[in-house]
């Protein structure tokens, strides 16, 4: 379930674009505040949701009214509705009238969407890349770029890509544009080295991914465990719930030695609507990559405004199928969100960004 600002990440745990090539003394390293807020407003709350037969297949062709979505045990009605690439249609449906997340008023039924609403369902997917270049990428480092590479050539229906890499601290080698070039570009000029802390820059990522509208997704290539983070992947997964950000793992055979890693991968991605992969060759990275393509040409955007809820904390989110013929069918989706200020561990911002070389605090 997406919230209309969430964003798509991909988080590519092995392949990390946009390392700093200044070494980082130690006593430089950021402090950490374990005491933190970060505000999550919803109005809107947007859902990407992926069908599949009981072959794996995808089910294509659905309508709004094959579907239930269900929050608290409280029936929601679809605002907007779409599928795949095709433009987000605004269903014929007064928004629900009473107190909303952003307390508005909703009293105007039978209201359209206002143009900044239904831009915000609308805005094509905003995908970041998120490339692990610790020093647990030595080995395959560049069939891993070359993967990663064709992964966003291939990515037609993405409007803008962002692409990020991690060893200890968060580089951003190409921030979200639309320009494929200097995506690719930024690609190649990672280099493998340093601790790995997977978390605190995921959930870096996850913060700028929140502040774009439309679909955000996370893809992050990972060769494995985290031996540097201070940050708890619980957290990270509320918030890129939250935020309605979706976060797709490929992480390589060296990931499955560490059961703990393949376990982490597994629930947070789910939780986000996600899949995580584990590939045991080039080859499969490489497949790995055009399934998170094909999902994402297949999901469906459902939306709407949440129904008065006296629940001012987690929400949780149930999306259904109403025919008898998709019994056999499964659903794939978030499963909630935190309509109040989300408590997570924050982590005092001090990346460097391969754009410009320049280390900096937010």
């Amino acid at each position: 379930m997406a919230i209309s600002k969430g964003t798509l990440i991909f988080t590519l745990t092995g392949c990390i674009v946009g390392l700093s090539q200044a070494p980082v003394a130690k006593a430089q390293e950021p402090p950490v505040s374990l005491d933190s807020h970060i505000q999550v407003t919803v109005d809107l709350v947007q859902l990407n949701v992926a069908v599949t037969d009981s072959h794996g297949n995808y089910v294509t062709g659905l309508q709004p009214t094959d579907f239930t979505i269900v929050e608290d045990g409280i029936p929601q009605k679809v605002a907007t509705f779409g599928e795949g690439n095709e433009p987000t249609r605004q269903l014929v449906e007064a928004p629900p009238k009473g107190e909303t997340p952003g307390d508005r008023d909703r009293s105007d039924a039978g209201a359209k969407l206002s143009a900044a609403e239904l831009n915000s369902v609308i805005a094509g997917a905003n995908v970041f890349v998120l490339f692990d270049t610790s020093n647990y990428m030595y080995r395959g480092f560049v069939f891993a770029q070359d993967a990663i590479s064709d992964f966003i050539r291939s990515l037609e229906n993405a409007d803008r890509i962002a692409f990020y890499s991690y060893s200890r601290d968060l580089s951003r080698a190409t921030r979200l544009t639309n320009e494929r070039e200097q995506v690719l570009r930024g690609v190649r000029s990672t280099v493998a080295g340093d601790d790995a802390a997977l978390y605190n820059c995921l959930l870096l990522t996850v913060k700028d991914a929140a502040q774009y509208n439309g679909r955000k997704v996370i893809v992050v290539f990972s060769n494995g465990p985290d031996n540097a983070s201070v940050v708890p992947p619980e957290d990270v997964a509320e918030l890129a719930q939250s935020t309605g950000t979706a976060i797709y793992m490929v992480s390589t055979q060296q990931a499955e030695l560490e059961p703990i890693s393949t376990a982490v991968f597994d629930r947070m991605t789910a939780a986000t609507g996600g899949k995580a992969y584990f590939a045991r060759s080039w080859k499969d990275e490489q497949r790995a990559f055009a399934s998170i393509r094909d999902d994402l040409a297949h999901l469906y955007s459902l939306s709407y405004y949440p129904q008065p809820n006296p629940n001012r904390g987690w929400r949780s989110i149930t999306v259904k199928l109403n025919s008898p013929r998709l019994k056999s069918c499964h659903v794939r989706t978030r499963n909630g969100y935190r309509l109040q200020a989300s408590h997570v561990t924050k982590i005092a911002e001090a990346s460097t960004d391969s754009t410009t070389g320049a280390s900096s605090s937010k």
